[in-house]
């Protein structure tokens, strides 16, 4: 790699491949963006916002923006985790997410970042928002509440799995929503399998496992051990 090839992230120098984007750069070193949409195996949208840096001052999207030689990209400062928590509260209240009861909770990414960040209450009303729960798949429980549209199991299950099971549509807060791609809109209805890549890319508690409920007890997962800003080099399953 280039010795020229580094710009600096809250002061500190980091090194980058050509075409490599700010987070994909900022990860490959250790160095923790907070994120919810970006997954590394994927190519990145840019929909949740919540990795908005200051590139040379000006806001943008660390997923989508590429690494340039001597940018200077602020990311963990007050102003910026501000706005953040903000995002999360609205992420809180759109959806319906009660982390205690939530089979997720230690192996959430949402839960995580809000404890990454100190966020200490939801702030905005409750939506309360009445979406399905599908549970027509014999493997496969689908609890739509749940969903921050993050779109990954749509990227999973088209480019991965071949499948093309999940589908995004809607309009609105409310109106929009994941859609499932059978005559009956029902998961027991397509050819889905617990085994898809799609299966195990949900970042909350939509996708869930059938009959294998609370398996690692809480105090023992994934959140539970480290902070999620401690395990930036680790993929996400």
């Amino acid at each position: 790699m280039n010795a020229t090839n580094t710009f600096q992230l809250d002061g500190e120098e980091i090194p980058f491949a050509p075409g490599q984007t700010i987070i994909q750069a900022a990860a490959a070193h250790g160095a923790y963006i907070p994120h919810l949409c970006w997954h590394p195996d994927f190519s990145p949208h840019g929909s949740c916002k919540l990795c908005t840096v200051k590139v040379n001052g000006r806001f943008g999207s660390a997923c989508t923006m590429e690494a340039q030689p001597g940018m200077e990209v602020e990311n963990r400062t007050a102003e910026l985790d501000d706005k953040r928590r903000t995002l999360l509260q609205m992420f809180f209240v759109e959806g319906n997410h009660f982390c205690p009861s939530c089979e997720k909770s230690g192996n959430c990414v949402l839960q995580a970042t809000a404890y990454e960040l100190k966020m200490m209450s939801p702030h905005f009303d409750m939506f309360y928002p009445d979406r399905p729960v599908d549970a027509s798949h014999p493997d496969i429980l689908l609890d739509f509440n749940r969903c921050i549209m993050c779109s990954l199991c749509v990227t999973a299950s088209r480019e991965v799995d071949g499948k093309n099971v999940f589908a995004m549509g809607g309009r609105g807060i409310l109106g929009r929503r994941i859609h499932i791609n059978s005559e009956s809109g029902r998961l027991g209805d397509t050819d889905f399998a617990a085994t898809d890549r799609a299966a195990s890319i949900c970042p909350v508690g939509v996708i869930l496992h059938k009959r294998k409920g609370f398996a690692v007890p809480i105090g023992e997962r994934t959140y539970d051990l480290a902070p999620i800003s401690a395990q930036v080099k680790e993929t996400r399953s």
